[in-house]
């Protein structure tokens, strides 16, 4: 058994010691492209030798527009070896966001699809730090001295490691979030802090280097970044999904590949337990880990009925504190509304609105202590200054999340609401969540949501939007539901108007995007 990694200090030192001590073992597999540790460390120096070649130089942004494959993973550890930052863009944004996010971060460099390549030229013109492209695909690129082919570049160019002038607390990479506003905002995540992250997962959920994790998350999604980086901490093997689009798919592929855990969201959970997973070989699943929103009651009863032997963990993190809460798999049908305690090695509590210490069945603000807070965000010190406040020691700075949650006397977290989802109705508050995990008490019910809509009177009401599954599709009224709410809900919480749809707005992480609702 292969001793726990040590002396890793850069996130780049992870894929270089496993090129050392297991060259030849399958460290991605992403649909038919299966490659080694000796393959990627070899490929993403060469990269990273183009890169410097082209004035890439230590702090330069190097902008990713990927979707998950091997050119992101291959991407990720070169622009690190090449002593600079990963700016990782969810796939999902528009070219107009891309552009707006080049422009924030002054990407020197893109590496994108050959598809792309009029918006590439655009973005030359607009972008004046945007020096060069690497693009990688099957449809060449022209003869522009200023755009690169990805797969002639590991032809050509050198596989050895470029000196590394890098230091743990300098940033890694930055990934943009929007949250509930819309405005992209590029959280700074230094090497040390993403490390931190990384071991105290390992530590949590008991990984070693037999780990076969499966990610159907992207890795442009903070969970997904740290399940990506964890995985290859250990020297596991990471089989790396686009999305989740094709469930059957996925699964196939993971008992093919006898994968060992999982990352997954709220809505992903809610498919497959809707689905016959006798048909699937899932014997070697050993973990799942879930993130993004709390886990339904509901769907962790069926979770517990259709894979016992799974041990699962629901999980509370955001961009700006990655992976802060975690709930131990033995309180999971004690305490299926919690998201557990911290993570090992950090620390959080609840405050009011005048920064005070609040106990337990008190309502405040989570605010979270670590290694694992984020450096701030990109070039924005105003935003950064709301979110990141002075620790309890000089230099250090704690995380306030904006979410709302409760603490019980034995020290679990219960998540309420974000702030700015709470319905105020007429004199009353009232929690979206709550309504949510009324409705998922309903047969057939895989996706719910619940936002607050204007009202003359009231000034907001609730609007519920229900989407059932196959079986139960179009056999449940707008008035079945209803009564439902109305046994099961105060008087007050009970939704004015009720959607039944064929699915709700996601991200590209798999969450329900409630600002696409309003």
């Amino acid at each position: 058994m292969l001793q726990h990694p040590a002396k890793i200090r850069l996130l780049n030192d992870i894929i270089e010691r496993y090129a050392r001590l297991t060259p030849e073992k399958t460290a991605l597999i992403c649909e038919g492209c299966r490659l080694s540790y000796r393959e990627i460390n070899e490929k993403s120096d060469r990269l990273a030798n183009a890169l410097m070649k082209n004035g890439v130089g230590r702090g330069d942004r190097v902008l990713f527009y990927l979707m998950n494959g091997p050119e992101l993973v291959i991407s990720f550890f070169a622009v690190l070896k090449a002593n600079a930052i990963c700016s990782v863009n969810d796939y999902a944004n528009n070219l107009e966001t891309l552009q707006k996010i080049a422009s924030d971060c002054q990407a020197k460099c893109i590496i994108t699809f050959d598809y792309h390549l009029d918006a590439v030229r655009n973005m030359f013109e607009s972008t004046p730090s945007m020096q060069f492209a690497v693009l990688t695909g099957k449809h060449g690129v022209d003869d522009d001295s200023r755009i690169l082919s990805f797969e002639q570049i590991l032809k050509t160019y050198p596989a050895e490691c470029p000196a590394p002038k890098s230091i743990d607390c300098d940033i890694a990479y930055l990934l943009y979030t929007s949250g509930s506003t819309g405005v992209n905002k590029g959280v700074l995540t230094s090497h040390r802090s993403a490390l931190f992250n990384v071991e105290s997962s390992i530590d949590l959920f008991n990984i070693d280097e037999n780990v076969v994790h499966a990610l159907p998350l992207p890795i442009s999604f903070a969970p997904g970044m740290n399940q990506f980086l964890y995985t290859m901490r250990m020297g596991g093997t990471l089989v790396l999904e686009k999305s989740f689009a094709f469930p059957n798919v996925v699964l196939k592929r993971m008992a093919v590949e006898k994968v060992t855990g999982m990352g997954c969201v709220p809505t992903i959970l809610s498919i497959m337990m809707n689905m016959d997973l006798t048909k699937y070989d899932l014997s070697n699943l050993r973990y799942m880990v879930s993130s993004g929103a709390v886990v339904p009651p509901s769907i962790i009863r069926l979770l517990n009925d259709k894979l016992p032997d799974v041990s699962f963990f629901s999980m509370y993190g955001m961009a700006e504190a990655s992976c802060s809460l975690c709930l131990d798999p033995a309180q999971l049908l004690i305490r299926p509304t919690s998201v557990g305690k911290p993570f090992p090695g950090m620390e959080g509590w609840i405050e009011d609105e005048d920064g005070n210490r609040l106990g337990p069945n008190e309502c405040g603000e989570l605010v979270m202590r670590g290694t694992h807070v984020r450096n701030g965000y990109w070039n924005d010190p105003e935003s950064s200054a709301r979110r990141f406040k002075n620790g309890l020691l000089p230099g250090e700075l704690i995380c306030h999340t904006g979410d709302v949650f409760t603490i019980d006397e034995e020290g679990y977290f219960y998540f309420v609401a974000r702030k700015d989802e709470i319905i105020k109705s007429g004199a009353k508050k009232v929690v979206p969540k709550e309504i949510e995990n009324a409705l998922y008490k309903l047969d057939g019910v895989i996706e719910a949501a619940a936002i607050g809509v204007p009202d003359e009177l009231l000034g907001k009401v609730i609007k519920a939007f229900v989407v059932f599954n196959e079986e139960h599709r179009g056999k449940v009224s707008v008035d079945d539901i209803m009564h439902h709410c109305t046994k099961a809900l105060e008087a007050f919480k009970v939704p004015k108007y009720i959607e039944v749809c064929e699915g709700l707005p996601k991200t590209s992480s798999g969450k329900i995007k409630k600002t696409d609702l309003q």
